[in-house]
């Protein structure tokens, strides 16, 4: 567990880690790639572990050299064990990629945070429309392409980064040009590309909404720097905002952000960018943020709710969310709750009614989000916050207690009780 004794206010600078949303796709891009390819920023992160495990069934060797991971591709193996498959809901971004190199793929629905329903469809649908022959049995997909994955026209009905980067992977190496409508726009999508055209893809348009992929016979490995994690670059920002803080986040892209600055600026924060930092600079009492919809991206994104919501649990006045992506994605307002905050949840809309003062109680986390957003909490609330289930928090965080400790929170990470 995570044991905070607040309150404290945050000081001080902080490196951003690598996104997690980015390495992900990446380890699985290493699939199609000859030869090695060198992740630089890479995070250390339980996520991470896992995609190179899967990596190494597959038959490919991961080394890590300090911050950057090595891959060398030597696939053996067309197949993820269920138990893979089943530690992270991103593990299904294999698919494409797997499929696309030996022609044929088998694995089981994956796990991860239960956010409620989020169907693989979408990645279904599109896959088929590639060429890709795919049958359902006992919870595992057999896909096949017998014929090679076929350049198509495909519009996605909403736009998943999940079958996105699934749809890139697929048909980098196609026969013929495939153009994807309504495709996702976030930068996890420009910076997978990115790293696909270094190693020889000809795609365009990515974070454009409409992708033109040109395929190739061959990839070859390359080196690449993972780009900063938008999230938890907000994570820190929302920490030093519930604190009154005043904290510079290094190795920040600003233009990733923009979107998530609104609530900062509403609540009273003032938020200076500096190239490739970031410096926030809190008010002793925070206002209200107003109203807060999650949408795709350039929209306000649903992975930021839950930190914001720990920020309009102590402004001053009515704060109002819409959560239009994921169902089940208020897990963390009963946590919130247990540390005195006023919100009411029906449905898709959350209300806020900002208390002065939150109070350290014990705690569970349900998802990767919804965790960080107790311990953003807890260091505003008077007295000892203890968050249970880190393993969510472990997912997406390098070293979050310790990081937060050197801005000056009274904070650190415990083994967890026998229960």
């Amino acid at each position: 567990m995570i044991v905070i004794d607040g309150p404290a206010a945050l000081d001080g600078e902080l490196k951003v880690q690598g996104a997690k949303n980015s390495t992900l796709p990446l380890l699985a891009a290493t699939v199609l790639c000859k030869g090695q390819t060198v992740l630089h920023n890479c995070p250390h992160l339980s996520d991470v572990d896992t995609a190179v495990r899967i990596l190494e069934h597959l038959g490919s060797r991961c080394q890590w050299q300090g911050d950057s991971l090595v891959v060398e591709n030597a696939m053996t193996c067309c197949q993820i064990p269920p138990d893979l498959m089943r530690e992270m809901r991103s593990s299904i971004v294999f698919l494409g990629a797997i499929v696309s190199r030996c022609g044929e793929a088998e694995l089981c629905f994956p796990g991860g945070c239960e956010l409620g329903p989020r169907p693989i469809d979408l990645h279904i649908g599109a896959l088929r429309k590639l060429g890709v022959e795919i049958e359902e049995s006992g919870g595992c997909l057999h896909c096949r392409a017998p014929q090679g994955i076929q350049g198509t026209y495909i519009s996605l009905s909403f736009p998943s980064v999940g079958a996105t980067e699934n749809v890139m992977l697929a048909a980098v190496c196609s026969q013929g040009t495939t153009v994807v409508a309504n495709a996702a726009r976030e930068p996890e999508i420009a910076d997978l590309a990115a790293y696909l055209n270094r190693c020889g893809a000809h795609i365009y348009g990515a974070g454009e909404g409409c992708l033109i992929i040109d395929g190739v016979q061959e990839l070859y490995g390359c080196e690449h720097t993972v780009m900063p994690d938008r999230i938890a670059t907000v994570t820190y920002m929302a920490a030093a905002a519930v604190t009154g803080g005043n904290v510079t986040l290094r190795d920040v892209d600003n233009t990733h952000i923009l979107p998530m600055l609104a609530p900062f600026e509403q609540a009273g924060c003032s938020v200076r960018q500096l190239g490739r930092a970031l410096n926030i600079m809190a008010p002793p009492r925070l206002d209200a943020v107003r109203h807060i919809r999650t949408m795709p991206y350039p929209g306000f994104p649903t992975d930021a709710q839950p930190l914001v919501m720990s920020m309009a649990a102590v402004g001053r006045g009515t704060s109002i969310f819409v959560e239009t992506i994921f169902e089940n994605r208020y897990k963390h307002a009963e946590g919130l709750q247990r540390l005195g905050a006023n919100i009411k949840v029906e449905g898709k809309v959350a209300i806020v009614e900002g208390v002065e003062q939150l109070r350290g109680a014990p705690v569970m986390s349900h998802d990767l989000r919804g965790g960080a957003a107790l311990v953003v909490a807890g260091l505003c609330a008077k007295g000892r916050t203890e968050v249970g289930g880190v393993e969510y928090i472990r997912r997406g965080y390098e070293n979050l207690a310790g990081n937060l400790a050197s801005l000056g929170a009274r904070i650190r990470e415990v083994g967890e009780p026998t229960p």
